[in-house]
């Protein structure tokens, strides 16, 4: 292990790698009982979920620990599953197999992007304000799927607003989750979010709030290859929404990766003096096969955690922490049961701190040029009003384009910017047209 991970040549040892990876995935593996909630809402089995994103999440760690030889741990993306679930499916009308469909070619992209070194370019052809709106946003979107998933806020005469009995019940139970998960993040506590779930889903007991799904704790067997081509190409409006699906997949997924690993990279230490990260190519090939994976076996796009930089807090600073931590995924398949019966009045806790953490690039936007701060807030309050990520990064991509254009700032458009603009247009052509 130790030529093969260089231990001593990063300054640690095996014992503080598997720490590392053990703390690492402690404070990720809340979304082993997440993403099932949040994908189940479009129609899927949580038992099946559950498989494939344990599976898919061990497998892009392992290849981000033994091929990238990096400290970090990747598993289904939050957001994205609440794209999936709540825009293509309940909101668009769409299986959750066209939504698999998108995922699996855009992982295939991915792929195509890594091999020829492009992925980089394209992701920064965005604009920057955006890429933090688009962050940001889902982060609010993210929150407020908490607060109606806990019954805390409601529909009502204004739209939504508050549940008038926001004490009691499985609001109440949320709202007690949140004040903890909140107080264990404050003092640093390694796992807060996965604690938080833990500690919430055991006070709901007496209230019979939380009761044993039982089954079997033998693995389930996730989804595999479970497409929907024809439904794709059943119409020209489903063409067209497929591709901007897959396209929206395909941005998010990449400013999230990147911007993780250089997060992550910088706090282990690990990027050299020209700013690059060793090994950057290998570990978004983890990220591209983790993705097509996950979309074969029936779970939302893979990307890399943040939670991450807990495990390299501990120290960790090769892939042998990654290692430990897809290895530990393994072991979780054979705890299904048990994720199965936490309520998601005790899950909704997670989701509204997690649109917290998510939040924080909106400090980077330069609120005092309009041109980039009107889209940028376009596109984030679209997300949670129209309740859909694509909405807002639509009207986000359109006002950029159309206040630069019109003031006569084209350099100031990516190139790229434009072709999103372009489709976007064609969609509302063809909404307008039908």
């Amino acid at each position: 292990m130790e030529k093969f991970f260089k231990l001593k040549e990063r300054g640690t040892d095996v014992k503080t790698e598997m720490m590392a990876g053990l703390t690492t995935f402690m404070t990720m593996a809340y979304i082993l009982a997440v993403n099932p909630g949040i994908l189940s809402a479009s129609g899927m089995s949580f038992g099946k979920i559950f498989a494939a994103t344990a599976i898919t999440s061990a497998v892009a760690t392992l290849i981000m620990g033994l091929l990238a030889n990096l400290p970090f741990a990747l598993s289904a993306g939050m957001g994205l599953n609440a794209f999936f679930a709540y825009t293509v499916c309940l909101g668009m009308g769409y299986s959750w197999q066209f939504a698999l469909t998108a995922i699996f070619v855009e992982g295939i992209i991915f792929l195509l992007l890594t091999f020829l070194n492009i992925r980089e370019a394209i992701v920064n052809s965005i604009p920057p304000s955006l890429k933090k709106a688009i962050a940001a946003g889902i982060g609010l979107f993210i929150a407020f799927i908490g607060l109606q998933n806990a019954g805390i806020i409601v529909g009502g005469a204004t739209l939504v607003e508050l549940n008038g009995t926001w004490w009691r019940g499985p609001a109440g139970l949320a709202m007690i989750g949140m004040v903890i998960t909140a107080i264990l993040l404050a003092k640093n506590v390694k796992g807060a979010l996965l604690i938080g779930i833990i500690a919430t889903t055991i006070i709901g007991i007496p209230f019979g709030l939380t009761t044993y799904a039982g089954g079997s704790y033998l693995p389930s067997a996730p989804y595999f290859c479970d497409f929907a081509f024809k439904e794709i190409f059943g119409s020209g409006q489903a063409t067209f929404d497929f591709i901007v699906v897959m396209f929206t997949f395909l941005f998010v997924d990449m400013f999230d990766t990147v911007g993780t690993l250089i997060g992550c990279a910088g706090k282990s230490g690990l990027v050299q003096a020209d700013g690059s990260i060793p090994n950057c190519k290998e570990a978004l090939f983890a990220d591209a096969v983790g993705t097509t994976v996950g979309a074969m076996l029936g779970t939302s796009t893979v990307t890399t955690f943040v939670e991450s930089a807990a495990g390299v807090a501990e120290g960790g600073r090769t892939g042998l922490t990654a290692v430990t931590t897809a290895v530990l995924f393994l072991l979780a398949l054979f705890l299904e049961p048990l994720f199965g019966s936490i309520p998601s009045a005790a899950t909704a806790p997670a989701l509204i701190i997690v649109g917290v953490m998510m939040i924080t690039p909106v400090a980077d936007i330069d609120f005092t040029d309009y041109t980039e701060a009107i889209p940028a807030f376009l596109t984030m309050l679209f997300m949670v009003c129209a309740y859909s990520i694509s909405d807002g990064i639509m009207f986000g991509i359109l006002s950029y384009v159309i206040i630069k254009a019109c003031i006569g700032k084209f350099k100031e458009i990516p190139a790229m910017t434009w072709v999103v603009f372009g489709l976007f247009v064609a969609k509302i052509v063809l909404k307008a047209l039908a």
